[in-house]
């Protein structure tokens, strides 16, 4: 009876353990949808699953609720890792619901270009990709390629503009780059809200992404600042639009990696962010999506290379500190509203 009763408790141990074992071997990660989400769990998760014998949960939803939803879970948080496009990051690691990853802990951080690892510090996670906003044009049409962010001013581009309206993250930023080459800063920003007023009557305004594509494709666009990952998919559709980066220099979006605080498997979650560093990894992104690497050691074929931030080019990059954006949003949101209705 004694050795039933042993057998019994050990059987239920071990249904108790492999419960246990399950759980600390499934990663729950969120990504951004569409194609994007489809291509992070072909070149990342997938592959990462079957190399760990790991199972990931990938949550459809973008970085403001996600940020939201960390808030609201800090007691008890659900996700292992989470990424971030518009700097949440450092909200979230201020509030203590990032768990900090040192460089040395990453076997790619040695070969991350600085910007990508300068936020690590303050307990954020590594820049692993990068898209610029910079300039589209159709080389066809315009009357001569832009080189400098002013040339959105030059007359010769008639009224063939397109701007995005600032409730999208590409508006934002391509409206405070416009704004500080007219002598603005994110704390005052009339300079950029002036000069841009200058452009409405020359100009189509769009809120989503999209319509930039159906803008070239349809309503005789020749040139708009927007983002260079989708310079590659307007172009792919067709289109003659090719990508530039302005003299003055270009906003970036930075995709983070960022561990979550108070998880039961951090070493095997820091294990798949070192994986979304790695140089292979990169390529592909750029290669499918021409996002930018940010590992010095990526390799891109050359034409590749010719249509993202790539090398030396990554000191061109501008960034806009998103907890002083964050403070002026709502304002400047307004502000723009009243301008546009005018």
């Amino acid at each position: 009876m004694k050795k039933i009763f042993r057998a019994a408790a050990m059987a239920a141990l071990m249904v108790a353990t492999a419960g246990v074992w399950a759980q600390e071997t499934t990663l729950v990660v969120n990504s951004w949808g569409g194609a994007y989400e489809k291509l992070h769990k072909q070149l990342v998760f997938e592959p990462f699953e079957k190399a760990n014998n790991v199972k990931i949960k990938v949550v459809t939803v973008y970085s403001a609720d996600t940020l939201a939803q960390l808030r609201a879970q800090k007691a008890n948080p659900q996700y292992d890792v989470v990424h971030f496009s518009g700097g949440q990051e450092v909200i979230a690691a201020r509030e203590g619901l990032l768990a900090p990853i040192k460089p040395a802990e990453l076997s790619n951080g040695k070969d991350l270009y600085p910007f990508a690892t300068e936020g690590m510090a303050r307990g954020e996670g590594p820049v692993h990709l990068v898209t610029a906003v910079g300039l589209l044009f159709n080389e066809k049409k315009v009357p001569k390629a832009p080189t400098s962010w002013m040339d959105l001013w030059d007359k010769s581009y008639g009224d063939h503009l397109v701007l995005t309206d600032l409730s999208n993250s590409f508006g934002l930023l391509g409206f405070l780059m416009m704004n500080q080459v007219s002598g603005g800063s994110i704390e005052n920003t009339k300079p950029g809200l002036n000069k841009v007023g200058e452009l409405l009557n020359r100009s189509v305004i769009i809120s989503s992404t999209p319509e930039i594509q159906q803008n070239f494709a349809q309503n005789d666009a020749w040139l708009a600042p927007f983002s260079q990952d989708y310079a590659y998919v307007i172009r792919k559709s067709g289109q003659p639009v090719k990508f530039m980066i302005p003299k003055e220099g270009a906003p970036a979006v930075y995709f983070t990696a960022n561990l979550v605080a108070n998880r039961p498997n951090q070493a095997l979650a820091k294990k798949l962010i070192d994986f979304e560093l790695s140089p292979e990894v990169q390529a592909a992104f750029a290669r499918e999506m021409r996002y930018s690497p940010t590992n010095k050691k990526t390799q891109l074929t050359s034409d590749v290379a010719s249509e993202v931030v790539y090398g030396d080019a990554v000191r061109s990059l501008v960034r806009f500190d998103p907890v002083a954006v964050d403070k002026v949003r709502n304002n400047l949101v307004e502000d723009w509203k009243k301008l546009i209705a005018k």
